[in-house]
């Protein structure tokens, strides 16, 4: 696992009522602070990579769907450095991902119908100095390739 990079492996309560699913709590042991919440979406085939921030972490889940959350570690002085994760996360296998700055990340949508994710950032979105910083999904910078790995 890529340093800084946690995983929660969360499970719906489930009764004759429907079920419920509880994320992210402020006792977990990576809550940091509240910055904004929102919801993002990929249709099947689509890629939404990469981006990094500076300044913010993440903590994504696939909320309905499913994709492949990517992560790559471009931190030189990281022990990690040159690393790769990848979480496969929605409907089948509820993860929420907490994904440091600094660290390259995307998703695509693995699945038939739209995959949607909600994400819960430790910072609110700047919309005149956004901290994002974007990289091409096929860059040369990062050795990973998107294509389904057919095993």
């Amino acid at each position: 696992m890529i340093q800084g990079v946690k995983i929660k492996k969360v499970s719906f309560v489930v009764d004759e009522r429907g079920r419920l699913l509880e994320i992210f709590r402020r006792d977990d042991t990576f809550f940091e602070k509240f910055g904004q919440v929102y919801i993002t979406s990929c249709y099947p085939g689509v890629i939404k990579a990469w981006h990094l921030h500076k300044f913010q972490n993440d903590n994504m889940i696939v909320i309905s769907g499913m994709a492949k959350i990517v992560v790559y570690d471009q931190r030189i002085e990281s022990p990690t450095y040159g690393e790769i994760n990848e979480f496969i996360s929605g409907d089948f296998n509820p993860l929420l991902i907490h994904i440091p700055a600094n660290l390259y990340h995307g998703f695509t949508c693995i699945s038939t119908e739209e995959a949607i994710l909600l994400n819960i950032p430790t910072e609110p979105y700047n919309h005149e100095s956004p901290d994002e910083y974007r990289l091409p999904f096929d860059t040369d910078q990062i050795p990973y390739k998107w294509e389904r790995k057919n095993r």
